[in-house]
């Protein structure tokens, strides 16, 4: 499969390729160029060439073509799910969730493009002032391989509706379907050159990205290290940047909370997408009246899911993406064990079997009597692996949650809405779930703080973070 740079499908000016391997089997999906700083920087200048026409549209006419290219992706979104689980390895009924969620964020940006106005502001005898938001220019987004439709969506359709024109830099495990939903975009409408897609290593493709002097905005989603990588190179020429580094999101439940509920919260929010999720349940403390009960409970339904290819039947978790992640899964539970910094009650190995022995799966493991300073507690674990605290009252579960640099999400299930409440005001996060964890809505913006980052995807903040405001004064 080919890179898309000018509307078009092209080859890099290098010779080299990158193989897409499937996470369950091992087999060879497809490859794609490995693109260089040149490829990149032809991207750039489709873009910026492409950028005159596009930001002259009206805010209607980019978000009709929005709306024809999410009409587009529900019609083939079977096909679109079958190959993001040979290239990612989730199972397919998550895959189907993803990319009918990509069509969500298209048509909320397409939504919502009726209802931009700009600002007037009467300054009496000193005049008026209008006010009006104007696209930034050329932007670049890096997407990683863990959720790449859906963060795909968080990055295109603010960019384009504002006015932008984008290049985009996949993660190179995962190219494979962001490059087909770029091409559904070029046949809803979108003008040549308006969204380009250059595949390749992120030492190579993305750092070329990020340092080109005419790319106005970086958007990326990445581990933290990357993050302050791109950060540092991003500062030389005063980029806007936005930065979704991950998390280590804490989930408290109370003595109050409707615990089967809360059990299935957990099994989800942690297992979700084998646990490689930004938002993913990574730290769950439970109020000692309930504590017991809780982790049987659990531990009964995790010791029950259905591991395997994902595109199997009934399959409740994939694999990991990569042999690489699996090592450091495995790394993390077998220092956990060697150091005795909690009891693995559930799981605690690779997979073993004639149906496993080519893929990258690891049993879902819990991990009880965790101590603060394990890293399955100070590290974001990405991966299928839940350490369970117990902890006295919501003082020191809030007190918990906040041990930590990170602060994107969090969760409390409880039926007292003075304790939902007291969570949602001391615990250091960008978003807060009562009774739930992981729903993201396009309408809802997402982001972190500390070490989870800067700025917002999703809803009316990202579309604000790819313009700039411009001040019209009249001086009657």
């Amino acid at each position: 499969m080919q890179m898309r740079i000018g509307g078009t499908e092209t080859a890099s000016l290098d010779e080299a390729w990158i193989e897409i391997k499937n996470p369950s089997t091992g087999e060879l999906v497809d490859r794609v160029p490995a693109g260089t700083a040149e490829d990149m920087a032809r991207a750039v200048d489709a873009a910026g060439i492409a950028f005159d026409t596009w930001k002259k549209k009206t805010l209607r006419e980019r978000g009709m073509i929005l709306f024809r290219a999410a009409e587009k992706v529900r019609e083939q979104h079977k096909d679109l799910a079958r190959l993001l689980t040979m290239e990612q390895g989730k199972p397919l009924r998550e895959s189907i969730d993803e990319v009918r969620g990509y069509a969500n964020i298209l048509e909320f940006y397409g939504g919502i493009s009726a209802h931009q106005s700009g600002e007037t502001i009467r300054l009496g005898s000193a005049g008026d002032c209008l006010v009006v938001r104007e696209p930034l220019g050329v932007c670049g987004a890096i997407i990683p391989w863990n959720m790449p439709v859906i963060i795909m969506g968080w990055k295109v359709g603010p960019a384009l509706l504002a006015g932008n024109t984008l290049v985009l830099k996949p993660a190179s495990s995962t190219p494979l379907t962001n490059l087909n939903l770029a091409k559904i975009l070029d046949e809803a409408g979108l003008p040549p050159g308006v969204l380009n897609v250059v595949t390749g290593t992120g030492e190579q493709a993305g750092e070329a990205l990020v340092r080109h002097p005419d790319v106005r905005k970086i958007s990326f989603t990445g581990s933290c290290a990357t993050g302050m990588r791109v950060k540092e190179l991003t500062s030389h020429h005063l980029k806007d940047v936005t930065l979704e580094l991950g998390g280590s999101d804490p989930m408290i439940v109370l003595n109050d909370a409707h615990i089967d509920h809360a059990v299935e919260g957990a099994l989800r929010g942690r297992f979700y997408n084998a646990g490689q999720t930004c938002t993913a349940v990574k730290r769950l403390y439970v109020q000692e009246g309930v504590a017991d009960i809780f982790i049987q409970k659990l531990k009964e339904r995790v010791s029950a899911l259905n591991v395997g290819n994902g595109l199997g039947p009934k399959i409740d978790m994939g694999p990991l993406n990569s042999s690489g992640q699996r090592e450091i899964i495995s790394q993390a539970v077998e220092n956990t064990r060697n150091n005795q910094d909690g009891k693995i009650i559930e799981g605690g190995c690779a997979l073993k079997g004639k149906a496993y022995e080519s893929g990258y799966f690891y049993r879902p493991t819990l991990v009880t009597d965790v101590t603060p300073k394990s890293p399955l507690i100070t590290e974001e674990i990405f991966g299928p692996v839940l350490p369970v605290m117990s902890v006295p009252n919501l003082e020191a579960a809030i007190r918990e949650a906040n041990n930590t640099r990170f602060g994107l999400g969090a969760s409390v299930w409880t039926t007292n809405l003075h304790s939902a409440k007291k969570v949602f005001d001391e615990v250091h996060a960008g978003i807060i779930w009562v009774n739930r964890h992981l729903t993201l809505p396009p309408e809802v913006p997402f982001g972190g703080t500390g070490g989870s980052g800067i700025g917002r995807e999703n809803g009316q903040d990202s579309l604000d973070q790819y313009s700039q405001t411009k001040s019209l004064f009249l001086n009657w």
